[in-house]
């Protein structure tokens, strides 16, 4: 007996459209180095940790908006209508859900970006810190060493 299929696949049509929804609400790391790395206009990364995790490390060109904060600030910080992708810590962590929960309610559309900092790093990409850019070695387990994302 197949334990993958112990519970039948849902229809191709259920199957559609749970996937739809679910790439509607997130993007993953490499699509978003990618959007930063072309100038995407209208597009704001949103870092909703506390100061400590800012100052620790950020992505470059992120806007450091604290979950608690965005309902009050979010309009003088990020243009309406613009497009918004917020992160946090990591997979662990449901920071950014909340930040994109708090933008979906002002009206922004918005994804989260999935796997955080940590996998933002762990992929090798740069980050800003209070002595400049940096960077840390690619974890092959999330990354090909010789390549930025998993080319999927």
């Amino acid at each position: 007996m197949t334990r993958a299929f112990a519970v039948p696949a849902a229809e191709p049509a259920t199957a559609i459209a749970h996937f739809l929804a679910e790439l509607g609400v997130t993007t993953d790391v490499a699509d978003v180095h990618a959007d930063l790395t072309a100038g995407v206009p209208d597009l704001v990364v949103v870092d909703s940790r506390g100061e400590a995790a800012w100052a620790q490390g950020h992505l470059p060109d992120a806007v450091h908006l604290p979950t608690a904060r965005i309902a009050e600030q979010a309009a003088r910080v990020v243009p309406a209508g613009t497009r918004v992708v917020t992160y946090c810590w990591g997979p662990g962590c449901d920071g950014a859900t909340r930040a994109a929960l708090a933008f979906a309610r002002l009206g922004y559309p918005v994804k989260r970006m999935r796997g955080g900092y940590e996998y933002w790093v762990r992929e090798g990409l740069p980050v800003v810190t209070a002595t400049g850019s940096t960077r840390r070695p690619v974890d092959d387990l999330t990354a090909p060493r010789a390549a930025v994302g998993c080319d999927c």
